[in-house]
Parts: structure tokens; C-alpha cells; sequence
């Protein structure tokens, strides 16, 4: 949600700011709505006032016993209180129309955040680690012997369709160490708050962090409306909707573990084989809720914390800058986070980590207040820390020997018995 005063004082410079994101101006229209709910404001205010003035002239033209001019009042009061109903009623079309309108813009990108339409315009910020020269030719996670006794794609279609996945013995222990092991780093070391949130929301949370009014193609819906989640950021944002915080409560941060669902609706025939692109996931999410002077460098942090994942679990990695055009509705400014996955010979994100500045806040109403201040918009950041089904499949790709076992990282072997691979008939050993 955009502020309209920012919007009145410089237009030139949100229409420059939203072309960056491929969009037309917008600010002739949001203006011209804003000037017509004013001028409605107004004008119904004027029309109350010269009501409440020719009700008071009706006492006194009763008292001098006029009666013309008794009834001329009382019909001119009539019709103004009827122009004032009238001019209300307007001045609340046009601000629901402005409102939705605004809503439906996507956040403005911070001055930092390179232009370009694709992937291919976003920047490198960093790299970590060597991608191992293997001796052999690397398989894709599915094709691995280790996975493969665990890994069942034709059963879950079976009971649930494409781009789904039924994970047993070894993977499925796999797969809960590592969201056990992201939390337990995430809890005891990077100072989040760990919270369990439902996975059924209503409408106006989906609204408050962007995902409503114009992506619910991409969620799924109940017939008792509500949203299944497609990530936890939208629990743990709105835990702060419609609250006034005291400011020394600031930085809030949360991280939470839970199951995930996409319809993928934009993605038809892309990386239909395999664990990475599903309807249904597992991510650990972060989320922070910060003073605005504090935003920043809670980003940068955010950031170093969904790194540390990836650098304990000896992942190699790089970090991206997004480009405008890259970039998701919500978000001012974008670290993705690619892992390097040998059996696809290419970095594949494992996590967005975004600030939206005061994008989210505003549309729940999400307020802080210092000592003798007035209440202000927070801000607000998220970012994965990591999806967990993205982490497994580069556990296996990275740890993949020629003789079809896996080697598993040290950091993560206390959260699985101590073991230290998975054989090639796919038994943790």
C-alpha cells in the first residue's frame, strides 16, 4: 500500500519508480480519484454546514411568527442534509475505488535495486564455497540411488496428482533433520522467536502481505474461504496487523516451520520432474518487524542468517541482488539465494530474502509509537531460512558419491543419529 501524500508531492518520481517494474503511470488516475473524494469531502462538509446554519435561522423565523420564511428553511435544510448524504455516500465510493487501486500496485524499488525485466539482469553479490569436481557424471536428486527407495512420486500421484511427493525411511528422516536443524540455528544462535502458526488463514491476512487482491490464482482456497498458506510469512507478518507496538519492543523476529501450498499457477511445465517445484512444501520462514531506521541493516542480517544454513550444511552458494523487474510485488529490495545443484550443472534459488519497507504495514494497519510521538508505520521483512525440499535436494546432489551412496554434511549428523551417509540401497548409516 502506497502513501497518497508521497504520491501528491512528487508523482513524477512514483510513475519513474513504477516504470521500473514495467508499469504505465498510475498517478494521473490515483490524483484525479484523490481530488474527487476531497472535493466529495468537502463539499458534503459545506453542505452540513449551511444545514446546521439554516436550522438554526428556522427558531428564530418561528419566533417572529414567519412563517414563509419558516418553510423555506425547513425545505432548505431538507435538501442539504440530503446533498450531505448523498456527497458522503460519494466521498466513500471514490475512497473504496482509490483504496483498491492502491492495492493493487506493487511496492516501489529502492534506488539500489538494478533494472532489468528477468533473472538474467540481477546482480551477484557474493559467492561461497567450490562446487566439487566430481569424477563421474552427477545425477539429479531422484535419479540417485541413495533417494530412490525413499523418494516416491508415482505413489503420491497416485493419491494426490502431479507435483507431489511421498518421502519415507531415509529421506523422510532426512527431511525433518533439516528443518530441526534450520530451527534449532535459527532459535539458539540467530535470536528468532520460534512460533507455530496455522496454515488456514482469512482473506485480510492474504491482503495485508500482498498476496490478495491480485494473486489468488497462485493459492488455494477452501470452500469455507479461507487461504492455505504459500509460505508463513503471511501468519507471522500479521501477527503485528492492526497493533499499535511500543517502540522499545523493536525488532520483533519470528521463525516458524510449516507445511507450504502453491498452485504454481505461473509455472505450467517448469521443473515438473523431481521435489523442486510442488504443490505442497515445507519451508522455515523468518520474518522481522523493525523501526524504520532499523530496516536496513535487518535486512543485511536476514540475509547472513539464511547464508549460515547453507555455509554449516558446506553447500556452496551464491547470493543475487534481484533486478526491478525480478523482483516480487511486496518487496523494496531482494537477496535471492542460489544453491548449486550438480545434477542440474546450475545455481537454483533457496531462498528470497526482501525488506517491503512499510508496503505490508500499511496495508494492516501495523503501527509503532515512541515516547510523545505519533504512531508510525513499521516495517517489515521476510525471507526463507530455508525451504526445507529445496535443502534435501542439495544435501543429496552435493553429497552424491560414484558408487550411488551420499555423503551427509557433519553439522547435521547429531539431528540424525550420528549417521554419516545414505547408502546406495538407502539406508542412513
Amino acid at each position: 500500500m502506497h502513501d497518497i501524500r508521497l504520491i501528491r508531492e512528487d508523482p513524477a518520481a512514483f510513475d519513474a519508480a513504477l516504470s521500473r517494474r514495467g508499469l504505465g503511470p498510475a498517478s494521473p488516475e490515483i490524483l484525479a480519484l484523490d481530488e474527487a473524494r476531497r472535493a466529495a469531502i468537502q463539499a458534503a462538509e459545506t453542505a452540513k454546514a449551511d444545514a446546521n446554519k439554516a436550522a438554526k435561522d428556522i427558531g428564530a423565523a418561528k419566533a417572529r411568527g414567519d412563517e414563509a420564511a419558516f418553510d423555506s428553511l425547513r425545505a432548505e435544510v431538507a435538501a442539504k442534509k440530503a446533498d450531505t448524504a448523498r456527497l458522503q455516500e460519494e466521498a466513500k465510493a471514490k475512497d473504496a475505488e482509490l483504496h483498491d487501486l492502491l492495492l493493487a500496485l506493487p511496492n516501489l524499488p529502492y534506488a539500489d535495486v538494478p533494472d532489468g525485466a528477468s533473472e538474467d539482469d540481477n546482480v551477484e553479490l557474493k559467492s561461497w564455497g567450490t562446487p566439487r569436481a566430481l569424477p563421474f557424471e552427477p545425477k539429479e536428486h531422484y535419479d540417485i540411488p541413495a533417494a530412490k527407495p525413499g523418494m516416491d512420486f508415482e505413489t503420491a500421484a497416485k493419491l494426490s496428482g502431479s507435483r507431489f511427493v511421498l518421502l519415507s525411511g531415509a529421506m523422510a528422516r532426512l527431511h525433518r533433520a533439516l528443518a530441526q536443524f534450520m530451527l534449532d540455528l535459527h532459535t539458539t544462535q540467530h535470536g528468532l522467536a520460534e512460533t507455530m502458526t496455522p496454515v488456514l488463514v482469512r482473506d485480510e491476512a492474504m491482503l495485508g502481505t500482498g498476496q490478495l487482491p491480485k494473486f489468488g490464482e497462485d493459492s488455494y482456497q477452501t470452500r469455507e474461504g479461507w487461504w492455505l498458506i504459500p509460505t508463513s510469512e503471511v501468519t507471522l507478518t500479521n501477527i503485528v496487523a492492526g497493533v499499535t507496538l511500543d517502540a522499545a519492543r523493536l525488532p520483533l523476529r519470528f521463525v516458524s516451520h510449516t507445511q507450504c501450498f502453491r498452485s504454481e499457477a505461473g509455472s505450467a511445465g517448469r521443473d515438473t520432474t523431481g521435489m523442486l517445484r510442488q504443490h505442497q512444501f515445507e519451508k522455515v520462514e523468518m520474518v522481522s518487524i523493525t523501526h524504520p531506521d532499523e530496516s536496513e541493516a535487518e535486512h543485511a542480517r536476514m540475509t547472513a542468517c539464511a547464508e549460515a544454513v547453507l555455509e554449516k550444511l558446506e553447500l556452496p552458494y551464491r547470493t543475487m541482488l534481484l533486478c526491478a523487474g525480478d523482483m516480487g510485488a511486496g518487496a523494496r529490495r531482494t537477496h535471492d539465494i542460489e544453491v548449486w545443484l550438480p545434477g542440474q550443472n546450475r545455481y537454483r534459488e533457496i531462498s528470497s530474502v526482501s525488506t517491503c519497507g512499510d508496503w505490508q504495514a500499511r496495508r494492516m494497519n501495523a503501527r509503532f509509537k515512541e515516547d510523545g510521538g505519533k504512531p508510525q508505520f513499521l516495517h517489515t521483512l521476510n525471507g526463507s531460512g530455508l525451504a526445507v525440499g529445496r535443502t534435501l535436494i542439495a544435501v543429496l546432489e552435493n553429497g552424491q558419491q560414484e558408487d550411488g551412496s551420499v555423503t551427509l554434511p557433519a553439522a547435521l549428523r547429531p539431528w540424525i543419529g550420528g549417521a554419516e551417509r545414505i547408502s546406495s540401497a538407502g539406508v542412513l548409516e
